[in-house]
């Protein structure tokens, strides 16, 4: 190569990354074709969550600042609709591992045993970055939890191991840091630190509930109802006051910021929030039918089997895709959102337009 030209081989490492389908053997020569797929769609997807973790953390950052400037907020959405894109790719290449037959994996599937999917150490670091808690985790099995899985045979430690641990050290989760910027949002222009926010924000929470109320009863009348007497919606209206007034003060804030960015979104101080909202719904739906995919290609390729790592395999899968919801107030949030005609008034609406310089 003639000094200082760049070639595409160099930059990209194309020789290395090549020779890396070798699987224990180190040499591809002797592997079956199927194994080699196998093995390759798994580095994909390594690739694949190494560029989420950045996407996120990048994101993370931003949002634990004590100070978010307005003008990141375009680029916050347009990296999680980055993340949303890599996860439906990701989606899409199950399809490749499901074109081997079950005679094609169980040719090779005892060299497994008894690694798993599970040993994933960046997917791992992904549901730590995101906010997931020892807590809400599915159990593996009857041989304890998901660190202990991550073991190197009798060692107590693994390059996955340390790579985990740095993770759950590396705080605030991205959970964490979204609550902290929802919490400092103005509402009709009042922030925390300002004497009398909890009384404002009271005041929006009791104005909101009451535009629900007018909402559900009309929407009860047009179904045939007979109002907010109808058990249905009085149920749906319990459900909404619990969520608005929880007991922890810090989160009724959270949650009144959640519906104050979705209502008001036209403004143009709301709108990228709102459109940050949204796109983080939208990650994790597509990390969750990443999840369901994953499950019914295994079932498809081996059934309801034991998973090479000793977890009960389609069953845990299933488990994680139905359990794992991470925002899941702003989940929550969509059934309680009130049509715009029907939204208590704002006041003064100046403090979320643009700001002349």
């Amino acid at each position: 190569m003639t000094p200082g030209r760049t070639t595409y081989w160099d930059y990209i490492r194309v020789e290395d990354l090549l020779g890396l389908q070798g699987g224990l053997e180190k040499n591809e020569t002797g592997l079956s074709d199927a194994e080699v797929v196998f093995i390759t769609v798994h580095q994909v997807y390594e690739l694949w969550f190494k560029l989420v973790l950045r996407e996120l953390g990048t994101l993370r950052d931003l949002l634990a600042a004590p100070k978010v400037p307005e003008t990141e907020m375009a680029r916050a959405a347009r990296s999680l609709d980055r993340v949303t894109r890599i996860f439906r790719s990701a989606v899409q290449h199950w399809e490749v591992v499901e074109s081997l037959t079950t005679r094609d994996y169980l040719d090779f599937r005892e060299k497994l045993f008894p690694a798993s999917g599970f040993q994933s150490a960046q997917l791992r670091e992904i549901e730590i970055l995101m906010g997931l808690t020892d807590e809400e985790r599915v159990g593996l099995g009857a041989d304890g939890g998901y660190l202990r899985a991550l073991r190197e045979g009798q060692s107590k430690t693994s390059p996955a191991l340390a790579r985990v641990e740095a993770r759950r050290a590396d705080l605030p989760t991205l959970r964490d840091a979204l609550d902290a910027w929802l919490h400092r949002t103005p509402l009709r222009g009042s922030t925390p630190d300002q004497l009398g926010d909890d009384s404002v924000v009271a005041r929006f929470l009791a104005d909101y509930l009451a535009a629900l109320e007018r909402q559900t009863e009309r929407a009860a009348r047009a179904m045939g109802g007979s109002g907010l007497s109808d058990p249905r919606f009085a149920r749906d209206l319990e459900t909404a006051r619990a969520f608005l007034n929880p007991p922890d003060p810090r989160r009724r804030r959270i949650r009144a910021a959640i519906l104050f960015i979705e209502g008001y979104r036209e403004l143009p101080l709301l709108a990228w929030p709102q459109e940050v909202l949204a796109r983080l719904v939208e990650v994790e739906q597509q990390f969750l039918i990443f999840r369901q995919r994953h499950a019914r290609m295994v079932e498809r390729v081996i059934g309801r089997r034991v998973g090479t790592g000793g977890s009960s395999g389609v069953d845990y899968l299933d488990q994680t895709a139905t359990a794992y919801r991470i925002f899941s107030d702003l989940w929550a949030a969509r059934t309680f959102l009130v049509q715009k005609d029907m939204l208590p008034p704002l006041g003064d609406a100046s403090a979320y337009g643009f700001k002349r310089t």
